[in-house]
């Protein structure tokens, strides 16, 4: 039979994983996964969340509505707009991944650009999709840039994959709202941010101001859900809302319950906040130190950071793929970020840093320092 190629290979995560998983079984080593986007410092205890939750319920052996259940979009409303916004502003989806290609198909946008450096799946997706895509290189180069971006659409995240950086809240906020005046549509894609903040962040309160914006999130980060895959999408546009409710009504029929039904007792039980609370506090504190380590150490790649700090799970060290590999610490090259500056880019590697510090340290030590 005849294939419709899409003309994308599988992400670089997932053959430098088969390749170190191959490896530590002919040296019989241990090797450090740190090519993931996985927090990996501890996994959130859900012993006693899971006990409150009926698995032979209708709700959990029925078919889910296809935006999502009602009182998980109420507890987002409440967790992350303060319940200033509406269940009807919010779609459920079966993680992140779903929620950017479905967003990116039903804004209709002369094209969309990408920051330089970008997760690799962003484009991907586009061209899978066959959306006609550019780059930008900074919020300067955005603002000299604005007259072409009318009628288009712009991706932020922050924290940023693959820097893992953190931009100041009130520079953002300016970007956005730049960008909306200006008639651009924005993506702002935060899956890790609430791995560093909680309830009283208001920032995406803030937003609710703006017209043109897509707000993309997901739990496979802040709650340690990776497996689960269940993120939300938000927007103020009640077309864009009923286009995302009939695409994920004919894609999945509606997205998994139990895993709705899981991250609204995380999201509203003070078991559930309790074990959200303990893993995001372990969880942050070995990002810390081991962001501090590499600072210390001279791993970093500080050219990334002039305008940012290294805060998410993420970071850009200097040093290359391959001299990691060695080390038995698997990465990605920085080259695989980037569709125009890859040369430049292979000396460098995005690294996780959300692994336990004690772990960390004991394998870049052998690494000779670059201070």
């Amino acid at each position: 039979m005849k294939i419709k190629k899409t003309g994308v290979s599988l992400p670089a995560i997932h053959e430098m994983g088969r390749k170190i998983q191959q490896l530590s079984i002919e040296t019989g080593q241990e090797y450090l996964f740190l090519q993931r986007g996985i927090n990996s410092v501890v996994n959130i205890d859900l012993s006693e969340v899971v006990q409150n939750i009926d698995f032979n319920s209708k709700e959990i052996q029925t078919y889910p509505p296809s935006q999502g259940r009602a009182e998980l979009r109420e507890a987002i409303n409440n967790e992350y707009f303060g319940g200033k916004s509406d269940i009807s502003c919010i779609s459920i989806c079966g993680g992140g991944m779903p929620g950017i290609d479905n967003a990116f198909q039903i804004v209709d946008v002369h094209k969309i650009y990408l920051p330089v450096y970008h997760w690799g799946n962003y484009h991907n997706v586009m061209k899978i999709r066959n959306i006609e895509y550019d780059e930008y290189d900074s919020f300067d180069n955005l603002n000299r840039i604005l007259p072409e971006l009318k009628d288009c659409a712009v991706l932020l995240g922050d924290p940023g994959n693959p820097f893992g950086n953190k931009y100041d809240d009130e520079e953002i906020f300016a970007m956005i709202k730049k960008l909306d005046d200006n008639g651009t549509a924005v993506f702002y894609d935060s899956p890790y941010r609430r791995v560093f903040y909680d309830k009283n962040d208001n920032f995406y309160i803030r937003l609710l101001d703006i017209d043109n914006l897509v707000i993309l999130d997901s739990f496979s980060k802040s709650l340690g859900l990776s497996g689960q895959r269940l993120g939300f999408v938000h927007s103020k546009s009640n077309e864009f809302n009923h286009e995302m409710a009939v695409r994920l009504a004919f894609a999945t029929n509606g997205t998994n319950a139990f895993a709705q039904i899981l991250v609204e007792n995380l999201l509203t039980t003070e078991i559930g906040k309790k074990a959200v609370n303990n893993f995001k506090t372990k969880t942050v504190t070995e990002i810390t130190k081991n962001i501090k380590y590499l600072k210390e150490s001279g791993f970093i790649a500080n050219e990334f950071y002039h305008e940012s700090e290294p805060t998410g799970i993420f970071a850009i060290v200097n040093i290359s793929e391959d001299e990691l590999l060695a080390n038995r610490i698997g990465s990605v090259s920085l080259s695989k970020f980037t569709l125009s500056r890859k040369n430049e880019s292979a000396k460098y590697s995005r690294v996780c840093v959300s692994i336990d510090h004690e772990k960390f340290v004991e394998f870049f030590k052998n690494i000779k320092t670059k201070r």
